[in-house]
Protein backbone atom coordinates (compact mmCIF):
# COMPACT_ATOMS: atom_id res chain seq x y z
CA UNK A 1 0.00 0.00 0.00
CA UNK A 2 2.53 2.66 1.04
CA UNK A 3 4.45 1.97 -2.43
CA UNK A 4 1.31 2.63 -4.35
CA UNK A 5 0.48 5.83 -2.20
CA UNK A 6 4.37 6.49 -3.36
CA UNK A 7 4.18 5.74 -7.04
CA UNK A 8 1.05 7.82 -6.91
CA UNK A 9 2.01 10.78 -5.07
CA UNK A 10 5.33 10.88 -7.84
CA UNK A 11 3.11 10.61 -10.86
CA UNK A 12 1.16 13.61 -9.39
CA UNK A 13 4.56 15.16 -8.97
CA UNK A 14 5.89 14.48 -12.24
CA UNK A 15 2.63 15.81 -14.16
CA UNK A 16 2.36 19.12 -12.30
CA UNK A 17 6.05 19.55 -12.99
CA UNK A 18 5.46 18.95 -16.98
CA UNK A 19 2.71 21.10 -16.67
CA UNK A 20 4.84 24.01 -14.98
CA UNK A 21 7.72 23.88 -17.46
CA UNK A 22 5.72 23.84 -20.53
CA UNK A 23 4.05 26.58 -19.37
CA UNK A 24 7.53 28.33 -18.95
CA UNK A 25 8.31 27.38 -22.41
CA UNK A 26 10.27 24.37 -21.71
CA UNK A 27 13.44 23.80 -24.45
CA UNK A 28 12.73 20.55 -26.14
CA UNK A 29 15.89 19.12 -27.57
CA UNK A 30 14.27 16.33 -30.93
CA UNK A 31 14.92 19.06 -33.86
CA UNK A 32 13.27 17.20 -36.21
CA UNK A 33 10.28 17.13 -33.96
CA UNK A 34 10.61 20.47 -33.26
CA UNK A 35 10.35 21.27 -36.86
CA UNK A 36 7.45 19.49 -37.82
CA UNK A 37 5.53 21.14 -34.84
CA UNK A 38 6.85 24.97 -36.22
CA UNK A 39 5.18 23.62 -39.70
CA UNK A 40 2.31 22.97 -38.02
CA UNK A 41 1.51 25.84 -35.59
CA UNK A 42 3.61 28.13 -38.16
CA UNK A 43 6.05 29.19 -35.11
CA UNK A 44 9.91 30.03 -35.68
CA UNK A 45 12.19 27.50 -33.96
CA UNK A 46 15.52 29.48 -31.94
CA UNK A 47 18.12 26.78 -31.54
CA UNK A 48 20.12 27.54 -28.53
CA UNK A 49 23.72 25.83 -28.68
CA UNK A 50 24.67 25.94 -25.38
CA UNK A 51 27.95 24.13 -22.70
CA UNK A 52 24.86 24.26 -20.32
CA UNK A 53 26.74 22.62 -16.96
CA UNK A 54 30.33 24.70 -17.95
CA UNK A 55 29.64 27.79 -20.27
CA UNK A 56 29.54 30.70 -17.85
CA UNK A 57 28.08 32.61 -21.12
CA UNK A 58 25.26 30.51 -21.68
CA UNK A 59 24.15 29.87 -17.83
CA UNK A 60 24.31 33.63 -17.70
CA UNK A 61 21.66 33.72 -20.56
CA UNK A 62 19.62 31.20 -18.82
CA UNK A 63 19.72 33.11 -15.69
CA UNK A 64 19.24 36.41 -17.11
CA UNK A 65 17.36 36.42 -20.25
CA UNK A 66 15.67 32.46 -20.82
CA UNK A 67 14.20 32.22 -17.21
CA UNK A 68 12.68 36.03 -17.33
CA UNK A 69 8.77 35.62 -17.79
CA UNK A 70 9.07 38.36 -20.16
CA UNK A 71 10.95 35.86 -22.53
CA UNK A 72 8.91 33.28 -21.47
CA UNK A 73 5.56 34.68 -22.51
CA UNK A 74 7.32 35.88 -26.13
CA UNK A 75 8.47 32.16 -26.45
CA UNK A 76 5.07 30.13 -25.84
CA UNK A 77 3.45 32.46 -28.48
CA UNK A 78 6.43 32.72 -31.33
CA UNK A 79 8.72 30.03 -30.83
CA UNK A 80 9.68 25.97 -30.80
CA UNK A 81 12.56 25.94 -28.18
CA UNK A 82 15.49 23.54 -28.93
CA UNK A 83 18.46 22.74 -27.40
CA UNK A 84 21.62 21.57 -28.77
CA UNK A 85 23.41 20.95 -25.93
CA UNK A 86 27.74 19.92 -25.55
CA UNK A 87 27.74 19.67 -21.85
CA UNK A 88 30.50 18.07 -19.74
CA UNK A 89 28.70 16.21 -16.94
CA UNK A 90 25.38 15.72 -17.87
CA UNK A 91 23.93 12.03 -19.24
CA UNK A 92 23.36 12.33 -22.63
CA UNK A 93 21.76 9.37 -25.17
CA UNK A 94 24.00 8.40 -28.34
CA UNK A 95 21.28 9.45 -29.96
CA UNK A 96 21.35 12.86 -28.91
CA UNK A 97 24.94 13.44 -29.04
CA UNK A 98 24.54 12.21 -32.42
CA UNK A 99 21.98 14.75 -33.21
CA UNK A 100 23.78 17.59 -31.95
CA UNK A 101 27.27 16.95 -33.11
CA UNK A 102 25.64 16.54 -36.34
CA UNK A 103 23.50 20.50 -35.96
CA UNK A 104 26.52 21.34 -35.18
CA UNK A 105 28.39 20.89 -37.94
CA UNK A 106 25.30 21.87 -40.61
CA UNK A 107 25.02 25.15 -38.71
CA UNK A 108 29.10 25.51 -38.36
CA UNK A 109 28.89 26.50 -34.55
CA UNK A 110 32.23 26.93 -33.44
CA UNK A 111 31.13 28.89 -29.97
CA UNK A 112 29.26 28.93 -27.36
CA UNK A 113 25.78 30.69 -26.54
CA UNK A 114 24.91 30.28 -30.19
CA UNK A 115 21.19 31.30 -30.93
CA UNK A 116 20.38 30.16 -34.80
CA UNK A 117 16.71 31.78 -35.46
CA UNK A 118 14.72 29.21 -38.12
CA UNK A 119 11.63 29.67 -39.96
CA UNK A 120 8.84 27.40 -39.84
CA UNK A 121 9.73 25.12 -42.83
CA UNK A 122 13.59 25.23 -41.04
CA UNK A 123 15.57 27.86 -42.78
CA UNK A 124 18.07 29.60 -41.03
CA UNK A 125 16.70 33.62 -40.75
CA UNK A 126 19.68 34.64 -39.09
CA UNK A 127 22.38 34.04 -35.80
CA UNK A 128 23.47 35.29 -32.11
CA UNK A 129 25.60 34.86 -29.60
CA UNK A 130 23.05 35.48 -27.08
CA UNK A 131 21.71 39.30 -25.57
CA UNK A 132 21.67 40.74 -22.12
CA UNK A 133 18.09 41.07 -21.58
CA UNK A 134 14.84 39.28 -22.39
CA UNK A 135 13.86 42.71 -24.30
CA UNK A 136 16.81 42.18 -26.30
CA UNK A 137 16.33 39.12 -27.64
CA UNK A 138 12.63 39.52 -28.82
CA UNK A 139 13.29 42.35 -30.47
CA UNK A 140 16.11 40.46 -32.33
CA UNK A 141 13.75 37.40 -32.99
CA UNK A 142 11.28 39.87 -34.49
CA UNK A 143 13.66 42.07 -36.63
CA UNK A 144 13.99 39.91 -39.30
CA UNK A 145 16.12 40.52 -42.92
Amino acid sequence: MKKQTFLLSLLFCVTVLSLTLRAQGVWGSDYRQALEQASRENKDVLLDFTGSDWCPHCKTLVEKVFSQSAFQEFANKNLILVEVDFPESKIQSNALKKQNEELQSQYQVTGYPTLILLDPKGHEVKRSHGTSSPEGLIKWALDKP
